[in-house]
């Protein structure tokens, strides 16, 4: 299989899908690790694949996009965005309006403490 089919079927096999440099866990990039810290905060249940540990889905993600950086978020087959764009829609409650669009469950109340933290 090559990494391109690899790449979709984890896309769509998937609600959510955070292809990230570490594991959701131990991320190993300040970038994932802020988008995966989000997740993780507003208990969103997802896959982590971590690019470091195949060079072929490191590239092929950035294909697959057509998006230069990783970390890489999808939303039930949608690209969302990295670092900067998900942090944005979290402060912003765009995030949250996806989740809800998407049916993807996540925890409001810890949604709204990252808002008012940074406000």
């Amino acid at each position: 299989m090559s990494a391109q089919d690899t790449i979709r079927q984890t896309v769509e096999g998937n609600d959510v899908v955070l292809f990230m440099k570490g594991t959701k866990t131990m991320p190993q990039c300040g970038f994932s690790s802020r988008v995966a810290g989000v997740l993780n905060f507003m208990g969103v249940d997802y896959a982590d694949v971590n690019v470091l540990a195949d060079p072929d889905i490191r590239q092929g993600i950035k294909d697959f996009s057509d998006w230069p950086t990783i970390p890489q978020l999808y939303v039930k087959g949608e690209f969302v965005g990295g670092c900067d764009i998900v942090t944005e829609m979290t402060l912003s409650g765009e995030l949250d309006a996806l989740f809800d669009a998407k049916g993807v469950t996540y925890d409001k109340d810890a949604a709204d403490k990252i808002r008012e933290a940074n406000a």
